[in-house]
């Protein structure tokens, strides 16, 4: 498909738990004006303890590259996990078609404005007790790793793929109430900033739904659920989930949670002091 927008968060490329490949396949088969890459898609923190890299993290890399050389605008995000490059960030940095920073504000093509930012900054964990965060982060690739030998099993007795972090994560109530209460966190901020709505990743849960006034777009992750964002050409924000099978791909969930008579009024009052797609902060 041909996408306006696509936005992708949480690929964690350095970890052997990153879904590359898919990453790749879908990167192939989907195109777009601008793409975002919303935090941690280089995983710094893994990377500086045990280097991995194979080659299909490598061809990710190259596809988007490659993607910037042919027109496409890439903005980086950067995120906690790829936080080295924010030392460098106090003003935003462009290199051709690529451009990084730490936010970023996206006009879509209907006029609303969506707050672009990784989300970190709304994770009092992450913030405020970096040892607590790294810890959690091992206890998560333990999960992972044990992911791995609890489906090899289950294939072998022709059980569908089940992800035993993802039922760790819906089952532990604080674990909910963390979910719940950044994006809560983050839709207030959006709504005090006296934006439209916002776009974030962190949390490796996709999310489309509406909170305090405002759009809150979550484009889940690459390790897990394999899930982007897209926009239409006519503005339209979807949920793109990439299957196992690359041709039932894109399933979407779609909607944004504006009528199109409201999007009218926004694209009125927005559209004339609107300089372009995005501007970054």
């Amino acid at each position: 498909m041909r996408y306006r927008s696509i936005w992708i968060s949480d690929v964690h490329l350095g970890r052997p738990s990153c879904q590359a490949e898919r990453l790749n396949d879908f990167l192939a088969r989907n195109s777009c004006e601008f793409l975002y890459l919303v935090g941690d898609i280089i995983d710094g923190w893994k990377l500086r303890s045990d280097w991995y890299w194979p080659q299909s993290h490598a061809n990710v890399i190259r596809r988007i590259l490659s993607s910037s050389e042919q027109g496409t605008a890439v903005y980086y995000i950067a995120g906690n996990h790829d936080e080295f490059l924010r030392r460098y960030l106090d003003h935003p940095m462009r290199f051709g078609n690529i451009s990084i920073a730490t936010e970023a504000i996206h006009h879509t093509v209907d006029g609303r404005r969506m707050l672009v930012l990784h989300g970190d900054e709304y994770d009092m964990i992450t913030r405020h007790f970096r040892r607590l965060a790294i810890a959690g982060d091992s206890a998560y690739q333990f999960l992972m790793r044990a992911n791995r030998w609890v489906n090899f099993v289950r294939e072998r007795y022709g059980m569908p793929y089940w992800s035993l972090s993802a039922y760790a994560k819906h089952q532990v109530k604080r674990a909910v109430n963390f979910v719940s209460e950044f994006e809560h966190a983050v839709a207030r901020d959006c709504q005090r900033r006296g934006l439209d709505g916002v776009i974030c990743g962190h949390i490796h849960h996709a999310e489309i739904r509406t909170l305090h006034g405002v759009e809150y777009h979550n484009c889940g992750d690459w390790v897990e659920s394999c899930t982007a964002l897209g926009e239409s050409q006519d503005g339209e924000i979807t949920l793109i989930r990439w299957d196992e099978e690359p041709d039932a791909s894109a399933v979407s969930s779609t909607v944004t949670s504006l009528s199109r008579r409201r999007l009218a009024r926004r694209a009125a009052q927005h559209g004339k002091d609107q300089t372009g797609p995005a501007s970054l902060f």
